[in-house]
């Protein structure tokens, strides 16, 4: 792929069962974005580190985003001038949901403008963080192509999706 691919995990970090982690194994010359802080985030920090690490690409590059860095990536998208290739959004979680974590700061309210950039959210119909029905609602509003993948979580290690093939069918569609 020419395009450089610019990992961005959720709330936590992604482990070494989750899907990001294993594409990464996969693709050396993938970078994982170290947000910082990520059991605390604050939303104006993450953007900042996210500007540097798009700005430091030798081209535009493609985002692989997972839960709280799908907000991540909304937000920043209003506010950097930066180009990218594309965004890929997995299991947006909703804010206003009651197992939305509490150290998570400043990511609501939702940015709910027109992306200007490919993108494609991937929800799942059973996903304790965020319904599938807010995805939508983002995917509509951000322009994106939305997929509802059926009953797989929060689309993370403990879905038992491990490499989750079909997700990186999704993420080879959108790159090209």
């Amino acid at each position: 792929m020419e395009h450089p691919v610019l990992v961005l995990p959720g709330f936590g970090n992604s482990g070494p069962g989750h899907w990001q982690t294993l594409w990464e194994a996969r693709h050396p010359e993938w970078r994982r974005v170290q947000l910082g802080h990520w059991d605390a985030p604050v939303c104006e920090e993450w953007v900042r580190v996210l500007d540097e690490a798009v700005r430091r690409c030798a081209a535009p590059p493609l985002l692989v985003a997972h839960s709280l860095a799908c907000l991540l990536v909304a937000h920043w998208a209003q506010q950097s001038t930066f180009s990218i290739r594309g965004a890929f959004l997995v299991a947006i979680p909703e804010p206003g949901s009651p197992s939305f974590p509490p150290t998570a700061r400043r990511f609501s309210p939702v940015p709910m403008q027109p992306l200007r950039f490919p993108s494609l959210v991937v929800a799942s119909a059973d996903d304790p963080f965020g319904p599938s029905a807010f995805a939508r609602r983002c995917a509509t509003a951000w322009g994106s192509r939305f997929v509802d993948i059926g009953e797989a979580g929060h689309i993370n290690a403990d879905s038992g999706i491990g490499e989750w093939p079909e997700g990186y069918e999704l993420f080879q569609e959108l790159a090209r």
